[in-house]
């Protein structure tokens, strides 16, 4: 089950699982109640759980991460659906490069898989986010061509982050001003004292989108992990129990109910 834990204490909803057949009525109920405008436009969504979830099955841990592939696809229909216009899905952290070969050899496959997937929705375009140079070079090219893809109507806008760091986006960003800055022949000494929020801004990997309204973290964690640090400075955040092969669209609805009654505030 979903909740955010200080609101899941106030709410009082029952921590039972309702059986099969109530869901369908559950989520109709749910989504009614959600209006339009109300509906974040970006969500990140940190994937976690995977392998947690083979283990409950005592499966391997390629089928956990095929699982949570699969999971993607379903919960991208639920985001075109309900109007959604951006999601940013944090897939592999630079820090994940470091689990044995084989696992990361399988999953840059699930994941090769799933940029296959996305590139037959003609309405979705992708984004790559991260460091190309950690990843296999298949995996780099299909994510490239992707990128370098127009839509014929795009419906949502996915970012996919793979072999991504917060804090090395950030770096990355200043590296990459700087590199301009110089280009263009600017005196560092002057770069340094007119240096912006804005600037920084103008070389993330999100540069041109719209910082995320809502933050879904799944598995019961409850930390960013380094995933969109700069972005995520006003969003909101929800944290959900469900491991995200298991994540259902009654959770999904959940939170965009809870994100729905909150009351937003940007420093004020």
């Amino acid at each position: 089950m979903c909740a955010v834990v200080v609101q899941a204490r106030k709410s009082g909803e029952s921590p039972v699982e309702l059986p099969g057949f109530l869901y369908g009525f559950y989520e109709r109920k749910l989504q009614r109640t959600l209006k339009q405008d109300q509906i974040p436009r970006h969500i990140g969504v940190m994937v976690d759980g995977n392998r947690r979830w083979a283990r409950q099955f005592n499966a391997p841990t390629s089928q956990g991460h095929q699982a949570g592939a699969d999971k993607i696809h379903e919960f991208l229909g639920w985001c075109q659906e309900l109007g959604v216009k951006v999601v940013t899905l944090y897939m592999l952290s630079t820090d994940n490069m470091n689990r044995s070969g084989e696992e990361l050899d399988l999953l840059m496959g699930i994941i090769a898989n799933t940029m296959d997937r996305l590139d037959e929705d003609e309405d979705v375009s992708v984004h790559a986010m991260g460091a190309p140079e950690l990843l296999p070079d298949y995996l780099a090219e299909r994510l490239n061509k992707l990128t370098a893809r127009t839509p014929i109507q795009e419906k949502i806008h996915v970012n996919v982050a793979v072999g991504y760091g917060g804090r090395r986006e950030i770096v990355d960003a200043v590296r990459e001003l700087l590199h301009d800055a110089v280009a263009k022949g600017r005196n560092m000494s002057g770069v340094a004292d007119e240096l912006s929020v804005d600037d920084i801004s103008r070389f993330l990997y999100t540069r041109g989108q719209p910082d995320p309204d809502l933050v879904i973290r799944t598995s019961g964690e409850q930390r960013l992990s380094g995933f969109l640090m700069w972005q995520s400075a006003y969003s909101e955040f929800y944290f959900c129990e469900a491991l995200w092969p298991a994540f259902r669209k009654v959770d999904f609805l959940r939170a965009l109910r809870d994100y729905a009654g909150r009351q937003r505030r940007y420093g004020t």
